[in-house]
């Protein structure tokens, strides 16, 4: 049995409704992680934090603006390639995304948190990966999302390590 490349899917109304499905993915990722921080504003401004930490407001934005490009970036590879290693890279990547917030506000667990985060640092990387091979554009749109969750892992780990 020959194994084929699903064809490019660059028209139609199937097309707007994919890109509406990766943003509601994306969606449901964020909020598992909105329901994690919810009623622990108090909690993190009580944590022992380094200088460099962000203010918390930063978070909503920054956040925000990184979901639409994940979004975009998982349609962009679905439009050029179908569903493959790729997105199952991109799911996989965005489950890690949701269970961390929960671990790291809902549980307070900052270690195993930290653990976290490193497997989502390298599921994103291989994500970047595998979208540059089916479009350049969908991995560099990534990209703002992996050095935010290299800050976010710094963070983290002092966080960790300023609070044990």
């Amino acid at each position: 049995m020959e194994i084929t490349q699903s064809t490019p899917r660059t028209h139609g109304a199937r097309t707007w409704w994919a890109l509406l499905g990766f943003g509601a993915a994306v969606a449901v990722a964020a909020a598992i992680g909105g329901l994690g921080v919810r009623g622990t504003t108090d909690e993190y401004a009580g944590l022992r934090q380094p200088d460099w930490a962000p203010p918390s407001w930063l978070f909503g934005p920054v956040w925000t603006l990184l979901y639409a490009l994940i979004a975009i970036a998982g349609w962009l590879v679905w439009r050029r390639v179908g569903f493959g290693p790729a997105l199952w890279a991109w799911t996989a990547q965005l489950v890690l995304n949701a269970i961390w917030t929960p671990l790291f506000f809902g549980a307070g667990r900052y270690g195993l948190a930290f653990a976290e985060i490193v497997l989502m640092w390298l599921a994103i990387g291989v994500t970047v990966v595998l979208f540059r091979r089916a479009s350049r554009p969908a991995a560099a749109l990534l990209l703002p999302y992996w050095a935010w969750v290299t800050f976010a892992a710094a963070l983290n780990f002092s966080i960790w390590q300023l609070n044990s």
